[in-house]
């Protein structure tokens, strides 16, 4: 009989994001201080028949706010890859049928791809019982982009080097926020090569100080600092138009997540992250949705 499994891939929220200076590796050093939130793309797994042909769908959920064209092709398809790289690595074939609903807008900089491989990932050891480690979840999931490894775990965590290295910090403390989804394009390769144009000289991380932020008993609205931010502006004008806006709506301060284009704003309470949101959809007529953080949310086998 076949079996099923749902889970879960949350939205990924860089709190603190500190940039160093391109290396001799062509890669920029991060120090970030990330959470997982509780909006999600939906990830739905069921086994097939050995010898089958592994089956993968990718579309927009109903409750979809910011729908772009899904045309990337299978083998570039971060779900898909995620499955043949396990499939390497226990070395059999793991014949699967995945449908995957996606909230999280495409290339908005909270990791929706790299959410929907890890879920792959842990899926898959769950549903054929592989029993791989989360140590070699997370090697794997290395070898498909920098976020793929916090994701394997999500809650918080303090992430360095160029994503795999990962210092655990359990739960996330309770943040309420609101995501903000500006309909304008903000490519991380662009991002990144404007901000070496803005850097005079070497970019210093400064992880001493992400790590004091994350050590705090609560966080303040202001308390968020992206070093991608000014880059992720002059190189989406109407992203930077869209944050003004919205701040003289919210009267809080508005940040860039990862290299853009989604936007945030820490609120006070579920009330306040709820208001703000329909107030950005109905009177802006910016997409907005109320989130809150929240450790990775356990899979849901059916027999």
């Amino acid at each position: 009989m076949p079996r099923s499994i749902f889970i879960q891939a949350p939205a990924k929220l860089n709190l603190a994001l500190s940039v160093g200076a391109l290396n001799a590796q062509g890669m920029h050093p991060i120090s970030s201080w990330m959470v997982t939130t509780n909006f999600y793309d939906d990830l739905h797994l069921e086994t097939l028949p050995a010898k089958s042909f592994s089956l993968f769908a990718t579309i927009w959920n109903k409750d979809a706010l910011r729908r772009s064209e899904i045309d990337w092709s299978i083998s570039k398809d971060l779900v898909h890859r995620a499955h043949e790289r396990l499939e390497m690595f226990v070395g059999h074939e793991l014949p699967v049928k995945s449908r995957l609903e996606k909230r999280i807008p495409v290339g908005g900089g909270l990791g929706g791809g790299s959410s929907d491989a890890a879920a792959m990932l842990r899926g898959l050891n769950e549903l054929f019982s592989l029993g791989v480690s989360t140590d070699d979840l997370c090697a794997i999931a290395a070898t498909l982009g920098s976020d793929v490894p916090f994701l394997i775990e999500g809650g918080s965590a303090i992430i360095s080097g160029t994503g795999e290295e990962i210092e655990s910090l359990g739960a996330p403390p309770e943040l309420h926020a609101v995501f903000f989804f500006p309909e304008v394009p903000c490519p991380t390769g662009a991002v990144y090569k404007q901000f070496d144009a803005l850097s005079n000289s070497a970019s210093q991380l400064r992880a001493i100080h992400i790590r004091a932020l994350a050590a705090q008993p609560s966080l303040n609205p202001n308390d968020p600092f992206n070093d991608l931010a000014e880059a992720a502006k002059i190189i989406a004008p109407a992203m930077a138009e869209d944050m003004h806006e919205i701040e003289q709506l919210a009267q809080l301060p508005i940040h860039v997540c990862g290299s853009g284009s989604s936007l945030f704003a820490l609120c006070t309470d579920p009330m306040h992250a709820s208001a703000l949101a329909e107030a950005s959809t109905t009177r802006l007529h910016i997409p907005a949705v109320a989130v809150q953080t929240t450790a990775l949310q356990p899979m849901i086998p059916n027999p």
